[in-house]
């Protein structure tokens, strides 16, 4: 593995870990800010909605945009478009009536959503060009890109609590594009420009004909990722509130939660045996991983139903369960993807993947407000457990061959 590779993987990796600082602490930020207006959990969905929107048509384009223009030039524009989201947010106004607030912060969270997709994108087909063609180095690095950068997430959820008490919500929004202001700089300095350019798909046939584990794999990313923020977003901490936790205890508590799945997602490669071929125990692993994930929600549900004392306390300390096996799955499936991506066009596979990814956080998004509003938490829960047996009834046609995979899909 040459040193330029390392390099070159340390300054995106470092990149993204400022990106997703900051990233968190927007959620938290616009989450705590709007809820303490008085806005509705069904509206406090709403707001990110686009944001999640948003990514499905930027991983597409991301993908093709960074096969055909380097994938360093697409990570300095997804910088750029985060910096451009924070200062639209920042304009909103006290004075402003509610319908225009609304409309204006979930069209600045779309720009943060494409912002925060073509960063992704761009950052984790860097991975692949940068690991090579060695299947324990790439999970290597995969693992401890993934799981580093949701600790990082966590500490943008307490990050986001802190800049809102001690700069207001304006100031946090300033003092956020300025870090990454500086973040971008180094990025345009650092980088080759053409790093990662190759002959970028001619149709929109081609860009969409993934070869079969890519496919099926997107597809049980979306039921994955809905699975986590059907009781994320809106579910969970509006229930911790209700249940007499402060705005303090519930950000902590999802910092927390954030933290230790990343620093889990990164022990991956330790608690998933490892195959010549890259595939072979991988597999069945994430078969396995998502079918003991699915027994979580379900249980947690059930026990909710049935009227158990205390579901402030049970109900986080079961979610934290979750969040271990929920981090391993992620972390399988993160790596998958890469295995299975053809080396040419990694950045087009790595974008419809993460398109799907989006796609998967919209609707959890969507239905953790509105669940929320019809059966409370435990219906959140129980969409929760029905996604992730979708996720894992697709793993089961998973290809454990490279052969197998890069038939493409009829």
């Amino acid at each position: 593995m040459s040193s330029t590779g390392t390099r070159n993987y340390a300054i995106v990796t470092a990149a993204y870990w400022g990106f997703t600082l900051t990233d968190g602490a927007l959620r938290m930020l616009v989450l705590l800010h709007f809820f303490r207006l008085g806005y509705s959990p069904f509206t406090l969905a709403l707001l990110f909605l686009l944001y999640e929107a948003a990514g499905i048509g930027a991983n597409l384009v991301g993908g093709w945009l960074a096969t055909r223009f380097g994938i360093a030039r697409m990570l300095a524009v997804g910088l750029a478009t985060q910096v451009t989201g924070f200062l639209l947010l920042s304009a909103v106004s006290p004075d402003w009536g509610a319908a225009l607030s609304v409309a204006w912060v979930v069209l600045a969270q779309g720009v943060c959503g494409v912002a925060k997709d073509l960063t992704k994108t761009a950052s984790k087909s860097a991975i692949k060009l940068t690991a090579g063609d060695a299947s324990s180095r790439l999970f290597r690095w995969v693992a401890f890109f993934t799981g580093s950068k949701n600790a990082m997430k966590g500490l943008g959820f307490f990050l986001g609590g802190l800049l809102l008490e001690t700069l207001g919500f304006r100031g946090a929004l300033w003092a956020m594009a300025a870090v990454l202001a500086v973040v971008l700089a180094g990025v345009l300095l650092c980088l080759p420009p053409m790093m990662g350019r190759a002959r970028a798909s001619k149709s929109a046939r081609e860009l969409f004909a993934k070869n079969r584990g890519v496919n099926i794999l997107a597809g049980a990313r979306v039921f994955l990722f809905g699975a986590r923020d059907v009781w994320f977003v809106v579910g969970l901490p509006v229930f911790l509130y209700a249940s007499g936790w402060s705005f303090t205890m519930v950000g902590g508590f999802l910092a927390l939660w954030t933290i230790g799945y990343g620093v889990v997602q990164a022990m991956a490669p330790a608690l998933v045996r490892r195959s010549e071929d890259g595939l072979g125990t991988e597999v069945p692993a994430a078969r396995a991983w998502s079918l003991a994930l699915t027994l979580v929600p379900a249980a947690l549900a059930l026990a909710m139903l049935a009227g158990a004392p205390r579901a402030d306390l049970y109900v986080p300390l079961g979610l934290c369960v979750f969040g271990v096996l929920f981090a391993v799955n992620s972390s399988v499936h993160s790596y998958l993807v890469l295995a299975y991506a053809c080396s040419e066009k990694a950045a087009e596979d790595v974008g419809f993947y993460y398109a799907a990814n989006a796609a998967g956080r919209f609707a959890g998004t969507a239905l953790s407000g509105l669940l929320f509003m019809l059966g409370g938490l435990p219906a959140c829960l129980i969409g929760a457990a029905l996604m992730l047996a979708t996720c894992w009834a697709l793993t089961l046609a998973l290809p454990t061959d490279r052969s197998a995979s890069l038939a493409r899909a009829a």
